[in-house]
């Protein structure tokens, strides 16, 4: 007996893609900005100028285009809808849950990203944009509170195997403000010593002025990331333990 040929309706549209008769899900890019003001993480979202969920807060995102991955869909995105240009997004996650989109079957796939404070503005079909501390965030539009909550999961993890804080601190910043930075991601608190023995033992910190010899103590020293051996740990990772 024959093999039964299986039989796909299908055609060609004009610019040469195959349109098969059946239903696909749409595909959207979303984005989870962390920001760090010296005290506390922020979280960058924009309020919706449209349906559904108008007026709610969301991340920052949208459908994706036929001619672009999904790393280009959640940049274009961002910049469209908070003006924030050339943030380095990292996919972590697919949200595929059937009804998680009230308009029609949407398949997202979430990124995050670090980066440092600016002022950003709402566009496109975003009504405003702003940054929120943590404990600041409203009840969000679609499935964000579960894609913020396991975004968060993996800032925590990724900061136990890899160095931050290039891409959050100001240039040049003091060890004060990276144990803030630590101890706002992981929500503790961390001995001043052995935080400051930990991270000066990494070898990615040097000062970035030479300290006066007759300088008060109060007077805290000024450090900058060595990009070169900053870069190495991240590509080599580690297991930081407090």
């Amino acid at each position: 007996m024959g093999k039964t040929k299986e039989i796909v309706d299908y055609r060609l549209t004009e610019d040469g893609w195959f349109a098969y008769e059946y239903k696909r899900p749409s595909l959207t890019a979303d984005s989870v900005i962390f920001g760090f003001d010296g005290v506390a993480i922020k979280i960058l979202l924009i309020q919706r100028g449209i349906e559904p969920f108008k007026g709610k807060w969301a991340f920052p995102g949208g459908f994706m285009k036929m001619d672009e991955t999904a790393e280009e869909c959640a940049k274009r995105e961002l910049e469209e809808e908070t003006g924030l240009k050339d943030a380095s997004v990292e996919q972590f996650h697919t949200f595929s849950d059937v009804n998680r989109d009230p308009r029609e079957r949407v398949i997202t796939v979430a990124h995050y990203a670090l980066v440092r404070l600016s002022e950003v503005k709402g566009g496109d079909d975003a009504a405003s944009a702003r940054w929120f501390a943590m404990e600041e965030v409203p009840s969000l539009a679609f499935d964000h509170d579960r894609i913020l909550r396991m975004a968060v999961n993996r800032l925590k993890e990724r900061i136990c195997f890899e160095p931050i804080g290039f891409e959050l601190l100001p240039e040049v910043f003091t060890m004060t403000e990276l144990q803030n930075l630590y101890e706002a991601i992981l929500e503790v608190k961390f001995d001043r010593r052995n935080f400051y023995n930990k991270m000066l033992k990494l070898g990615i910190l040097s000062e970035a002025e030479p300290r006066p010899a007759n300088a008060s103590r109060r007077i805290p020293s000024k450090y900058r990331f060595n990009a070169e051996k900053y870069a190495e740990l991240k590509q080599k990772g580690f297991r930081l333990e407090f």
